[in-house]
């Protein structure tokens, strides 16, 4: 999920350069509400950012890779790409599966990093852009104007909206509620980056305190973290399976969300929503949040490492309630500041331990252009 929403804003932008082109997207079928949304009987409602939608359950594909199941699904992929007769193919998320997924199409042009997530990916690519960028949406921004020689600037993201999924956000967050909603989300990507649960029931609480409705934000595997919040905080929390097409148009209401680095807080970046990014091994300057108002929380003992490890990573541990409710505060404050564009972004760094409490980082380590939308839309 955070891969696809941290290329929207390049594509948009190609999209809005070049609105005459056809622009098709391979995805995993369980993230197509950021792309599409659809009626109770199938017909598309809204799509605005791709032509046509192209299906790739890789996941499943890995679990069972040698099925005759898996070989005739990557077979009739095959065909479909190399049917759309493609002029380039844009491999955005730099790993071995996306640059394989692209190189099905059988097009001259397969754009990628030269320096890619996982490295072994570069050779399928048959141009390779060296990008310069600190953020990877700045470094999609660099791939996506490789294909006509561009010169890209990051757009607000197309998100479609589901008349459905807006009328159930309704009833959770009904227009114009007399309190502000926050919404937490406990999970994360792999145990290292999650910050422990029981300091986010902490931090909803302490919400309450201020008047807060709080909303959990949880997935299919996620909901025991829910559970846990709402066994210390009780009914005054809402609890909150949902959809993809759900959480979308429940972000879009709330006036603030606390999360770590995953999918949901940047969703709520591309719904220009204020967000509290509580990070530990994941680098914020590369993947944190981009192009609305936010404060990130890291530790200055936390160092980059993406190994998977099960236990919250020791920087995180230094992260308290109290620093995350003081980094919401501020943002509660002036919540009313308009979305896009002209947002200021600021990052903030937990201090060391017995250091007086968090202190402001220098703009120029991590301040980074604001997301623009010349266009308005639906969003």
């Amino acid at each position: 999920m955070g891969d696809i929403l941290h290329a929207l804003p390049a594509v948009t932008a190609l999209r809005q350069a070049h609105p005459q082109w056809v622009i098709d997207w391979v995805v995993e079928p369980r993230w197509q509400a950021l792309f599409a949304a659809e009626d109770g009987i199938g017909r598309v409602t809204s799509k605005p950012l791709v032509d046509r939608l192209l299906f790739a359950p890789t996941k499943d594909w890995r679990q069972d890779p040698l099925s005759a199941k898996t070989r005739s699904q990557i077979r009739a992929l095959r065909k479909t790409l190399r049917e759309g007769e493609y002029d380039a193919v844009l491999d955005l998320q730099g790993a071995i599966r996306s640059a394989v997924v692209g190189w099905l199409a059988g097009c001259r042009r397969l754009i990628g990093e030269a320096e890619p997530r996982e490295r072994l990916a570069r050779w399928l690519f048959t141009e390779r852009v060296a990008t310069r960028g600190a953020h990877v949406i700045e470094q999609d921004l660099e791939l996506a104007s490789a294909v006509a020689g561009d010169d890209l600037s990051a757009q607000k993201p197309l998100l479609p909206v589901d008349p459905e999924a807006e009328a159930w956000a309704d009833l959770i967050l009904p227009r114009g509620g007399s309190a502000p909603a926050v919404l937490i989300n406990p999970g994360a990507g792999w145990g290292a980056k999650r910050w422990p649960v029981e300091r986010y029931a902490a931090v909803a609480k302490g919400l309450m305190g201020r008047g807060m409705r709080v909303l959990v934000n949880a997935g299919p595997s996620e909901l025991p973290l829910a559970d846990s919040i709402f066994g210390v905080t009780g009914s005054a929390v809402t609890s909150l399976p949902n959809s993809v097409g759900q959480l979308i148009s429940l972000t879009r209401r709330v006036a603030l969300v606390i999360a770590g680095d995953t999918g949901p807080l940047h969703l709520a970046c591309a719904l220009s929503r204020p967000v509290v990014g509580i990070y530990g091994p994941t680098d914020p300057s590369r993947n944190g949040p981009y192009g609305t108002r936010f404060k990130v929380l890291r530790s200055p003992e936390s160092r980059r490492d993406h190994t998977r490890h099960r236990a919250p990573e020791a920087g995180l541990l230094t992260i308290e309630p109290e620093d995350v409710l003081a980094a919401a505060d501020e943002l509660l404050v002036t919540e009313s500041t308009p979305r896009f564009p002209g947002l200021a972004p600021e990052t903030w760094e937990t201090s060391k331990p017995g250091a007086p409490g968090p202190s402001p980082l220098g703009t120029g380590e991590t301040s980074r252009p604001n997301l623009h939308n010349p266009k308005e839309n639906a969003n």
